[in-house]
Formats: C-alpha cells, sequence, structure tokens
C-alpha cells in the first residue's frame, strides 16, 4: 500500500556535508499506492448509480379525441375561456358577450358556472402568438378546481377580432 523509499547517496563511507560543514540527513520519501482509492471510489460511483431511484415526470393525463369526431353541445352548456397573445384572458358564458377577466378571478366564475350548470364545459381558446406557459396554467387550474370537461383549441381570426372589439 505504502513504500518508504531512502535516498542513496552511492559513498556509504563517507557522511554527506551540507552547506554549513554538519552532515546531512536523509530524506525519507514516502509514496503512497492510489489504485486502492480510486477503485472505491468507482465502486462507490457505481453503486449509488444502479440503486438511485429516479423521479418520473409529473404529467397530466389527456385524453385525446378522435380526428374527425364531432360532438354537437348546446351553446348554453359552453363557456369560452380565451387567452390572447399577451396573456389577458377573457370570459364567454354561453350566449353572452365576451368579458375580461383576470387570472385570479377566473377559478371563483369556473366554479359558479360549474355550480349552477354540472353539465357546463370549458372551451380554452388560446392565440397562437401566446407563450406555452399560459395554456399550462390554465389547465392547472381547470384541473385544481375540479373542471373534468374542457377543450383546449387554437384561437381563430374571426375570435381574435371579437377580442379587439371589447378591449
Amino acid at each position: 500500500m505504502a513504500d518508504i523509499a531512502a535516498a542513496d547517496s552511492g559513498n556509504s563511507k563517507l557522511p554527506a556535508k551540507g552547506v554549513l560543514g554538519k552532515a546531512k540527513k536523509k530524506r525519507v520519501g514516502v509514496r503512497v499506492d492510489m489504485t486502492p482509492m480510486v477503485d472505491v471510489a468507482f465502486l462507490l460511483l457505481i453503486f449509488f448509480m444502479v440503486t438511485t431511484v429516479f423521479r418520473r415526470p409529473l404529467a397530466m393525463e389527456v385524453n385525446l379525441p378522435e380526428p374527425d369526431a364531432k360532438v354537437e353541445v348546446p351553446e348554453s352548456n359552453v363557456m369560452t375561456v380565451f387567452v390572447d397573445r399577451d396573456e389577458s384572458l377573457f370570459m364567454k358564458l354561453g350566449k353572452g358577450g365576451i368579458e375580461p377577466i383576470t387570472w385570479e378571478d377566473l377559478r371563483p366564475n369556473l366554479e359558479s358556472a360549474e355550480a349552477a350548470n354540472p353539465n357546463i364545459i370549458i372551451l380554452v381558446k388560446i392565440h397562437r402568438e401566446a407563450r406555452y406557459e399560459p395554456m399550462v396554467d390554465m389547465m392547472d387550474l381547470l384541473e385544481d378546481a375540479g373542471m373534468e370537461r374542457f377543450s383546449v383549441i387554437p384561437m381563430k381570426d374571426k375570435d381574435a377580432e371579437a377580442l379587439e372589439g371589447s378591449r
């Protein structure tokens, strides 16, 4: 594991003289073999890599409809939430008009709409130029509010024009 190497001057009869005429002491060199320590380090690394349980990513389950499926829903059972490109929110309940709303007021409005009509379906229309984060926030908010029937669809040009008129 460890070797001790003594320096040999070659002439063992005469003591070596230093600068001031004093006899030099022999230097003893110690060399530690690092091979076992490297082996232990790699064994520990392999042990922790094998025994570590990686956390699975948390994901929300989304049921996608068939591509050509058409469902007729009465307009009175639909609440539409619009997310504009600047993350501003607008809401339309049934055949009513489009109203601006804040993120803080959205959840109480969703809960009251569901209490008034248990068959309500939420349509979330998101502008194509909006960031991804508001869509995820909206889906989290709908799940936290207990809404199970909702759809996320892209906003059409006529919807964007209607939003401009309601600002």
